[in-house]
């Protein structure tokens, strides 16, 4: 691995060095941005495409910009309240644009650039363009939803580049691993937000599955990731991916049911609520889902058997319920989610001795209330209280009860002082508190977690326009977690226009995971908590080169990660007196990945990406989490002017390491999930002239049958357990109101 790291920095290197700049003729811009109506737009923000400058339109709604390059040829206006809006800059001097409300356009009168280059807000806090932000980031957007269907959040998850879906053996049996982090038996590595608000599981750290199986994927707009470390804006857990789910606002009066069935056993409803009278915004969505039990064979090891194993006979439950409400009145928001899923749980290495697998029962409940304050022109305030509860409870062996919340205050700042400066600063404080229990034969009440914790930090990220054509980023987070001594994670970055519609962005970034309630505090007989355990780890190398054209984007980017300290469950008695939770792990991961997205037209679209990453621990061991080194993902659509959607995306995931071949249950190996989509608008497809909306669709997963089992991660090795049984097909009917 070190020969490969000094290879792979020496490349980076020679690239770095082989694009740099030249000297350009330069203007000064200058104009007025207003709405359809002509009233001036205060705060808009103004960038010429392809270069670091940002203006911000003052009361008057007017704007300055500097020293412009001859080269660029395009301005895009960006503001949280609108939708996104672009000016040729041509021969002129001074540009106007003209801005509607956000939800006021359909996607039909969307540009084609617009679509590929979106707004986003997860890196900074705040609005910027994709190819502006100072990170890796992509975003599954609202067309390509609607485009390519999804039961799930999972499944949208699956479709976004260097993403992969796995699972783990007990806790957290619905899991994304970020560019094959799968490092722990959880979800601990990857921050989940909505609307860029955390919810954190206080007592393993990471569980998600409740939020990933049952949350209402009608109320999406988008999704946006971070891949790589983001720490230095949003604290633990922001360790190898950062995923921010954005809900739709309401533009609109609007109700909205759908229903679907399928092959005995799969249902789902779900409908949604948009209500916007005045100031007052009030969206309120929900989704039920009940998948056809999985009835299969399941064996484990069993020395008291003539065999060796014992092989009995499961059936898996997949239900899963969602809702989600979002409200805002001027600048006070609120926000809440309630979040249930039923499973199946395996706990192998314990099923000779106790009834160690049934069904597994996971809540999630979470709240928001937020305030905005524009403090002056060029300053965004906002204030939040956070509250995220999470259960977790299993039908057999260990008697399982978890109960656990967090609470989140916090206030961010977006501050622009001069065009070129952009600053990003806040603090934040956060309270963990969670038990956990089991129960006698007799149900008698055995408490094996019973603690709280409270952590503080802040934080400061700046994005400089030191030349027109390069932004330097830097950024800092101190940390102060109760009994863990100060923890200081730095960011560095810089993002490069070589020529118009050409990026170069390089980053190192730091991250961490403090300890959860369980690791430093449970006291249970097979395995316990250790009280002296340090954060997690990372640091992160991130070079890409990336394209923006009207009609395609597409990019390349290398990075390197070096974890250390990471937390795991030591069951080496010559090391430990009894099983125990304990820092030393060391792993390191480097890699490629490409993402590409081509709109040939309105009607038809094609996207793709690859991820091929290697990853070796400090002993030389290599392979050392249950995800392959390869993945590739594609998918093409075709949506007609007059109703008709047709779409299918494949996602292919390659053999894994000998070491995960198992003597028991199938052996995990390579998978194609292939998926279709039909979606018949009956409104448009007859031309009918009624207010309502009628569509009809069809949605196919796994349509090559594959059955999926995948290793039974945070076991002894040489087991498997099932994680996708194999097509499903849902009929469906949606219904609209306005």
């Amino acid at each position: 691995m070190k020969t490969s790291r000094i290879t792979f920095f020496t490349f980076i290197l020679l690239f770095a060095t082989s694009l740099f700049v030249v000297a350009q003729g330069k203007r000064d811009l200058e104009g007025f941005v207003t709405d359809k109506d002509g009233n001036p737009i205060a705060g808009v923000s103004v960038s010429p495409k392809g270069f670091g400058n940002t203006a911000i339109t003052d009361e008057k709604g007017y704007y300055t910009i500097q020293s412009v390059p001859d080269s660029i040829s395009t301005l895009t206006f960006t503001h949280p309240d609108m939708e996104i809006a672009s000016a040729s800059i041509g021969l002129y001097d001074r540009i106007d644009a003209q801005m509607s409300d956000l939800g006021s356009l359909e996607l039909t009168e969307i540009s084609l650039e617009d679509l590929l280059n979106m707004e986003v807000t997860t890196v900074s806090k705040s609005s910027e363009r994709i190819s502006d932000a100072p990170g890796v980031i992509s975003v599954l957007t609202k067309d390509e939803i609607n485009r390519f269907g999804g039961i799930t959040l999972k499944d949208l998850l699956e479709r976004i580049p260097g993403l992969i879906g796995s699972t783990v053996y007990m806790t957290d049996r619905s899991t994304i691993a970020p560019r094959g982090d799968q490092v722990l038996a959880s979800s601990s590595h990857v921050l989940l937000l909505i609307d860029g608000r955390p919810m954190r599981e206080a007592l393993e750290g990471g569980i998600k599955g409740e939020m990933y199986e049952a949350f209402p994927v009608n109320s999406i707009e988008r999704i946006e990731v971070i891949r790589g470390p983001g720490s230095v804006l949003y604290g633990s857990n922001a360790f190898s991916a950062v995923i921010n789910v954005i809900t739709e606002k309401p533009d609109e009066n609007q109700i909205s049911i759908s229903g679907m069935g399928g092959s005995p056993g799969d249902y789902g409803v779900s409908g949604e609520v948009k209500i916007k009278a005045g100031d007052l915004g009030l969206v309120v969505a929900g989704q039920y889902l009940k998948r056809q039990d999985w009835e299969t064979d399941w064996q484990y090891a069993d020395p008291a058997s003539a065999t060796g194993q014992t092989t009995v006979g499961i059936s898996m439950p997949n239900e899963g319920m969602g809702t989600y409400l979002g409200m805002n009145y001027k600048n006070l928001h609120l926000m809440a989610s309630y979040n249930k899923w039923e499973h199946y749980y395996f706990v192998s290495d314990y099923a000779f001795i106790f009834p160690a697998h049934g069904n597994a029962n996971w809540e999630k409940g979470f709240v928001d209330l937020g305030y905005d304050l524009k403090a002056a022109k060029n300053w965004d305030m906002n204030f939040n209280v956070t509250y995220t509860r999470s259960t977790f409870k299993t039908q057999n062996w260990p008697n399982t009860n978890r109960d656990s919340y967090e609470m989140v205050g916090e206030w961010i700042n977006s501050y622009h002082p001069i065009d070129k400066l952009g600053i990003v600063f806040g603090g934040l404080f956060n309270f963990f508190e969670g038990d956990e229990w089991g129960l006698t034969e007799t149900s008698d009440k055995i408490v094996y977690t019973d603690a709280n914790r409270y952590s503080t930090g802040a934080y400061a990220q700046l994005n400089y326009a030191l030349l027109s054509s390069l932004n330097l980023i830097g950024g800092i987070q101190v940390n102060k977690v109760e009994g863990i001594d100060l923890n200081v994670v730095p960011r560095a970055g810089l993002i490069w226009y070589p020529v118009e519609r050409v990026n170069v962005k390089a980053f190192y970034s730091e991250a961490f995971r403090a300890p959860s309630i369980n690791e430093y505090s449970i006291d249970f007989p097979q395995m316990q908590g250790n009280p002296e355990l340090t954060p997690e780890e990372v640091n992160t190398f991130d070079v890409g080169l990336g394209y923006q054209g009207e009609q395609i984007n597409t990019s390349i980017n290398f990075f390197y990660s070096q974890m250390k300290n990471i937390i795991f469950q030591n069951r080496d008695t010559t090391v430990v007196p009894v099983p125990m939770y304990w820092n030393g792990a060391e792993v390191e991961f480097m890699g490629i990945e490409f993402e590409g997205k081509y709109y040939i037209n309105k009607e038809w679209y094609i996207l793709g990406s690859l991820l091929y990453s290697t990853n070796e621990d400090k002993d030389g061991n290599e392979n050392v989490t249950p995800i392959s080194n390869f993945g590739l993902k594609a998918g093409l659509s075709y949506m007609s002017k007059n109703g008709i959607t047709a779409s299918v995306f494949n996602i292919y995931q390659g053999t894994l390491d000998d070491v995960y071949d198992t003597e028991l249950n199938p052996s995990p190996g390579a998978y194609n999930l292939l998926n279709a989509y039909l979606n018949f608008n009956l409104v448009n497809l007859f031309n009918l002239n009624i207010k309502q909306g009628f569509s009809f669709f069809i949605q196919a997963d796994n349509i090559l049958n594959q059955e999926i089992w995948l290793p039974a991660w945070g076991l002894a090795a040489g087991s498997s357990i099932p994680a996708n049984r194999g097509m499903t097909l849902y009929f469906g009917l949606k219904v609209s109101f306005f």
